[in-house]
């Protein structure tokens, strides 16, 4: 049995919809064997400040500006954009080294990252996650208890216009109840490696064996 490369997966949502969560479920299973390969969240590169207990390397790789723009002249970024103050961008050879180990790597990315990402790499598997109501998306932002209400009301302004592109995504769930999303995130990175392209490279002992004359 042959082992095929890994798979790489576009995670989307409105802040609040619990993105964050189903992916490290999800990874969580996988790095259990519970899945066909391990899995890791990437780790983008940025401009800000680690915050308290964030680590370089497993939150985000903390560089300067000079090195940042020293990258994007390089071209070594997948995707890269400036919020506020910050920037922020994928690491192409971090991302190929590790698909090239057979890992399954997910980005927690918005809609304008998954386009700069697919157009340069059509074979990326894109997924949006969606709330069940504006009214539950703003009560789970409001539960972190951490956000004035201004903020609140700017995070909902944008979560609309993120939500107005689902369509250019390949999968849609709705995280209404979060055991249920899940099962329909595992069940579409699962259909992912039983394509067969993947199932060639898996078993190719076994094909061989199969369409062998003798």
């Amino acid at each position: 049995m042959s082992k095929p490369l890994g798979n790489l997966f576009i995670v989307a949502a409105p802040s609040g919809a619990g993105k964050s969560s189903l992916i490290s479920a999800l990874i969580e299973r996988a790095n259990d064997g519970q899945m066909f390969n391990p899995a890791q969240l990437s780790v983008s590169h940025t401009t800000r400040k680690p915050r308290d207990g964030e680590k370089n390397g497993e939150h985000y790789h903390f560089i300067d500006v000079s090195k940042f723009e020293a990258m994007i002249k390089e071209d070594a970024f997948y995707e890269h954009a400036q919020v506020f103050d910050n920037f922020y961008g994928t690491s192409k050879e971090a991302i190929s080294n590790s698909l090239e180990a057979g890992i399954d790597v997910f980005l927690d990315i918005d809609w304008q990252g998954a386009r700069q990402i697919k157009a340069v790499n059509p074979d990326v598997i894109s997924i949006f996650i969606l709330p069940p109501s504006k009214e539950e998306l703003h009560a789970r932002l409001v539960s972190r208890g951490k956000d004035s209400d201004e903020v609140i009301a700017g995070r909902m302004r944008k979560a609309q216009d993120e939500m107005s592109h689902y369509n250019e995504f390949d999968y849609l769930i709705v995280n209404d109840n979060f055991t249920h999303a899940l099962e329909e995130l595992i069940t579409v990175v699962k259909a992912h490696s039983l394509r067969t392209n993947k199932q060639q490279t898996r078993f190719s002992g076994l094909l061989n064996s199969l369409l062998s004359e003798k």
